[in-house]
């Protein structure tokens, strides 16, 4: 009898500590993709001072998509983020004078697998030209995201 209570206290242990613990595989992260159509920004393009980056992507996520924020930083010390395979030719690093910073998050409609974003992002015409960066977060309901970084250039 003995022996079956603890056959028993092992098997109900291995069943809980079986389902409490999480699989890593099963979680999906949001994806950022050029899905049916153009995607824009893409590595190593050039936008002039006072124009505008015209962006398009496609999002999916499993279950529902969250929210995304977009920012743009300088790149003149030439760090990475380790999203892109592509080597860019840079400008010689130098230090910023008015460098752009955008910063800006987007909530995507309640319910939504997918979803397409289009929009002009201007350019300020009095900004530093040089080596920028162009990233993309997207976030899942769950609180998991995506991050893509592009390198794009702005000129005089």
């Amino acid at each position: 009898m003995k022996t079956i209570k603890v056959v028993m206290g092992l098997a109900l242990a291995a069943v809980l500590t079986a389902s409490c613990s999480g699989n890593e595989d099963e979680i999906t992260k949001p994806v950022i993709s050029d899905k049916n159509i153009v995607a824009n920004p893409v590595d190593c393009q050039e936008y002039a001072r006072g124009t505008v980056i015209p962006v398009q992507f496609a999002f999916h996520d499993d279950v529902e998509l969250g929210s995304y924020n977009i920012e743009i930083h300088n790149n003149f010390n030439h760090h990475t983020h380790g999203t892109s395979a592509t080597d860019c030719k840079l400008d010689d690093a130098k230090m910023p004078v008015n460098a752009w910073v955008f910063n800006q998050d987007y909530p995507i409609p309640a319910g939504r697998q997918d979803f397409v974003i289009r929009q002009d992002i201007k350019i300020p015409a009095d900004i530093d030209p040089g080596d920028y960066h162009f990233m993309i977060r997207l976030t899942n309901k769950a609180g998991w995201q995506e991050l893509k970084g592009i390198s794009i250039k702005i000129t005089k």
